[in-house]
């Protein structure tokens, strides 16, 4: 017979039964908690993994296609076509110039009070010159559109080819091998067909000579303008002008030394992409995949954003640590945090319906004419969006500094104090420089916020694919823009899986996403060596 356990032994018996009734999975609930919270640490690693693998996989094959997409460039004659069209886009811009000082003096004339009639009179000295500069080019448009009509012509061939060997390799794949051999691939000779573009090349020099002498003759018929910022503009015209017609020798140089053979190199395929100042898509003639007008577009909004957030964050910061009351604490702090709260969509529709609106109506106020960019001539600009940019980031720099400043050890503030420092003083030269730290991460981390934002840019930043003019200082800050998340957002939905325009997105993507990581960290970084610092 078994002994009967003792009354001492019998609740620690039914501790242990107790205890061991709770286990799941052989775990505790205590070793369950705690593997549960230090789970998220590997799960982030995951997901990090998951969404780096899946980004590379879909953005990996863009060179091989940007490289097949820069060999049938040249070799049907597209890039030797490109050197007369490169001359009249940049007559075309210098004459939208024009264009634009013809408005400024017809709005400056009609605000003073004169009817349109009269207005019209004194501009028409202006006019006659803007005509014959007009004109000028028009012996190179028709060359450039005889050498276009040739040049898509072969690439036109070319791409029925590939289309037939697609739909060649597809019927095989099916096991229709009869009807695949139906289908009859011609290679094109493009060394035969691109004779005609290069047979063309004396109309060319002909057309450049009368361009250069129509040109000069139009820029002696150039009058005073009456203000020093129009006479401005139309002096960098005549610059240009004149840049222009030194370079035609050149121009024709390269044009007879054009080879639609020479090879390519492979670098090619990447600096066309990290350095190419073009983003076009969907074009009869040539699409081109360069990030820089995006890159650009996102760099300017996020200055913008952060010349308004971080005086505005911090100081509120500071003021809410180390001055305010306890009553304006907690109503300063639910108002800028709540701030967070709107969605990026409602901010943009206010952007659009009514801040756009105001700025552009602000730089039409007459007094206001001599500051640069002004008035704006586009609502939807590169500061409509900065502003609402800056809105959203101020929480985030605001939370962060605070935390900074409230970190600093208190004896810091109160040897302060007892050496007789005032408030201020403390304030300036002991508890910024002590969190200075901290408020840079939270500047980096505010940066990340806003260079990663969509639907505010997508929204109120003008959508335009151009690097901003920065020849005119601050008036490139009020240009519309385009933003890398707003070509995502904006183009993904309506491109063919697999195709050079897909990947090109996706490779947008992953250069946005190496720099947020970059951003965030550094900014960790920063808040680790903060933290040692003050500890």
């Amino acid at each position: 017979m078994s002994p009967t356990p003792s009354p001492s032994a019998r609740p620690i018996s039914e501790a242990l039964l107790n205890r061991n009734r709770f286990r799941f999975l052989g775990l505790t609930p205590g070793e369950i908690i705690k593997y549960f919270f230090n789970g998220n640490a590997v799960v982030a690693i995951v997901v990090l993994a998951l969404i780096t693998i899946f980004l590379f996989r879909e953005g990996a094959g863009f060179f091989g296609q940007n490289m097949q997409n820069l060999r049938i460039y040249r070799l049907a004659g597209l890039e030797y076509v490109d050197f007369i069209r490169r001359q009249v886009d940049e007559h075309t811009a210098m004459n939208r110039a024009l264009n634009e000082s013809r408005l400024a003096q017809f709005n400056r004339l009609t605000a003073a009070g004169r009817t349109v009639e009269e207005v019209n009179t004194a501009l028409a000295p202006f006019d006659a010159f803007a005509t014959a500069f007009g004109d000028s080019v028009e012996d190179v448009r028709g060359v450039l559109s005889d050498l276009t009509e040739v040049a898509t012509a072969i690439k036109q061939k070319d791409q029925v080819n590939r289309d037939r060997l697609e739909q060649k390799a597809m019927l095989l794949g099916a096991g229709k091998s009869d009807e695949a051999d139906k289908i009859t691939v011609t290679p094109v000779d493009f060394a035969k067909e691109t004779v005609t573009l290069k047979g063309t090349f004396p109309a060319c020099q002909a057309a450049n000579q009368q361009f250069a002498g129509k040109l000069q003759a139009a820029l002696a018929t150039a009058p005073a303008m009456p203000e020093a910022k129009l006479q401005k503009q139309i002096d960098t015209v005549q610059a240009q002008a004149q840049a222009l017609i030194a370079s035609l020798p050149e121009i024709e140089r390269q044009m007879q030394e054009w080879k639609h053979d020479a090879p390519i190199p492979l670098s090619r395929s990447f600096t066309s992409f990290l350095f190419g100042r073009q983003w076009l898509t969907a074009s009869f003639w040539q699409d081109w995949y360069g990030i820089i007008p995006l890159f650009v577009g996102s760099l300017l909004v996020s200055i913008i954003a952060l010349t308004i957030a971080v005086p505005l964050g911090v100081s509120a910061a500071i003021y809410v640590s180390e001055i305010a009351s306890v009553r304006e604490k907690n109503f300063i702090k639910p108002c800028i945090e709540f701030i967070s709260a709107i969605p990026s969509v409602v901010l943009g529709f206010f952007g659009i319906a009514m801040l756009g609106t105001a700025l552009r109506a602000l730089s039409q106020v007459s007094w206001l004419s001599w500051f640069p960019g002004f008035p704006m001539s586009e609502r939807l600009n590169s500061l409509t969006a900065g502003c609402l940019l800056a809105l959203m980031a101020v929480p985030t720099i605001f939370s962060l500094a605070e935390d900074a400043l409230n970190n600093v050890p208190k004896h810091f503030k109160e040897a302060s104090y007892a050496l007789g420092a005032n408030r201020f003083q403390t304030i300036v030269r002991i508890l910024v420089p002590a969190s200075l730290s901290g408020i840079i991460s939270a500047i980096l981390l505010g940066f990340g916020r806003v260079i990663g934002e969509t639907m505010v840019v997508l929204l109120c930043a003008g959508n335009r694919i151009a690097i901003p003019n920065f020849t005119e200082g601050l008036g490139a800050f009020f240009q519309p823009v385009h933003t890398m998340t707003g070509i995502i957002a904006q183009e993904m939905g309506e491109v063919v899986t697999g195709s050079i325009h897909y990947r090109a997105l996706f490779m947008v993507g992953i250069v946005l996403f190496l720099l947020s990581l970059g951003i965030n960290y550094v900014a960790q970084l920063i808040v680790r060596r903060y933290r040692i610092s003050i500890g």
